[in-house]
């Protein structure tokens, strides 16, 4: 035998012996994340697949909010759902009441075998994922609330001092009026998330009920309370300063944020979150406050409650999946990690061990803004009104309201009759979601 012949048998065999690589175990993670968060998912799923060699996080971006937990959805019904699905906040007691469609994170870390203290995270945050028993439904990952986003050169050029920001609506108003007349004619303040800041954390944060029954977190059954004089007053206020662009009204989502960035809306009010694309896209020197209230209403501000989204784990997977995805989820709980998660996106830390990290560091220091969220939900124990919302049908609802408000700025409805029909509406949707969850 030759010697390349030789060789060449040598290989074939070696070929035939070898014992060929364990195929990765795929989780499959679908988000709604855009910008600067969609690039944090992208280097937390790399970073984690680079970590270990048993498992490989796939991110899919999937639109909205609202469109990733519909196509969440209906692959769970057709059979196919991603192994990890992004949910925000408001879908909660929709997730909560699919029976079988999610498996419970604390119930899965147990089975996984893997170390996990529900009390390790930020009581605000773990307790909106929970049961009344104090069981975790769902892995909190990008944890917001609502602040008050200020271009600092706007303030400046209208005469205004950013240092001391409106602290009230009437402030607020008045501040907008400047600034409009500095040249900003187009907007002089908007809101993104029209029913989350303007109907749920305006409610939250002057201590008045959106609905009854704990804003539905004691029970189901619950009725719709945001048509009272304080939100219709609040409504009117926007229509009129709607009419000279004082206010400007910048959609039901976050889609009107970059009117901040782009320097022609100098105050936004809209998610802690938007932090991201506020570092990377502003080219102005910019700040952010907490809420404005109303000074009458006795007892303003209470506290704010959360916003952004958890993860949940969908039901009918395989037990190395499990084990997959909670090898994941251990890894973002790192202390070190969130402490980064936190500096870099906005989003509030998870734990308090990282919380308490970023705070030791000096960071809040040169950084107030990213303390303002976490010093707004901790403002003051939470009441009957303001431990946070838990509706069914909230999608759908927040559109309905959405709706409602709409027409009122447009002028084809009184804020009074705009906020009725949109509390009926929500009754309905409420009262069509208890008859899934009871039949």
């Amino acid at each position: 035998m030759t010697r390349r012949s030789f060789t060449a048998t040598l290989f074939a065999f070696s070929a035939l012996t070898s014992v060929p690589a364990l195929a990765q175990t795929e989780i499959q993670w679908w988000h709604a994340m855009t910008g600067a968060n969609n690039d944090v998912v992208v280097k937390l799923a790399e970073e984690f697949n680079a970590s270990q060699k048993d498992y490989k996080v796939v991110v899919s971006y999937k639109g909205s909010y609202p469109d990733t937990m519909n196509a969440g959805i209906a692959a769970f019904r057709a059979g196919n759902a991603p192994h990890i699905m992004q949910v925000f906040e408001v879908g909660t007691a929709t997730m909560m009441a699919a029976k079988g469609a999610i498996k419970p994170v604390q119930e899965m870390m147990k089975e996984a075998g893997e170390a996990f203290d529900p009390k390790a995270y930020l009581p605000a945050v773990s307790g909106y994922y929970s049961t009344s028993k104090g069981e975790l439904l769902s892995f909190p990952f990008n944890s917001s609330s609502t602040v008050m986003w200020i271009n600092n050169d706007a303030f400046k050029k209208a005469g205004l001092d950013p240092a001391k920001p409106p602290k009230t609506w009437p402030d607020l108003f008045d501040s907008a009026k400047k600034l409009k007349a500095a040249g900003y004619d187009k907007c002089g303040f908007a809101t993104a998330w029209i029913t989350w800041i303007n109907l749920e954390q305006f409610s939250v944060w002057h201590n008045v009920p959106l609905s009854t029954k704990a804003n539905g977190i004691d029970g189901f059954d619950t009725e719709l309370k945001f048509n009272s004089p304080l939100h219709v007053k609040h409504l009117a206020n926007l229509v009129e300063l709607q009419k000279d662009k004082t206010f400007d009204y910048s959609g039901r989502t976050n889609t009107g944020e970059g009117r901040f960035t782009a320097g022609e809306c100098p105050v936004m009010i809209t998610s802690s979150g938007f932090y991201g694309n506020v570092k990377a896209n502003a080219k102005f020197e910019w700040s952010n406050a907490p809420m404005p209230y109303y000074p009458e209403v006795a007892g303003a501000p209470q506290n704010s409650t959360l916003g952004g989204a958890s993860l949940w784990v969908m039901g009918g997977k395989k037990a190395d999946e499990y084990k997959g995805i909670a090898k994941f989820f251990t890894f973002l709980s790192d202390t070190d990690r969130q402490a980064k998660l936190h500096t870099d996106s906005g989003y509030l830390p998870i734990t308090k061990a990282a919380y308490e990290k970023v705070k030791a560091s000096g960071f809040y220091k040169t950084n107030p803004y990213l303390e303002t969220p976490l010093l707004e939900l901790t403002n003051k124990e939470p009441t009957e009104n303001s431990r946070g919302l838990r509706l069914g049908n909230m999608v759908q609802m927040r559109d309905d309201w959405a709706e409602e408000i709409e027409a009122a700025l447009a002028g084809k409805k009184s804020p009074q009759e705009a906020l009725d029909a949109a509390v009926k509406r929500g009754n309905e949707r409420l009262r069509a979601f208890e008859r899934t969850v009871t039949r």
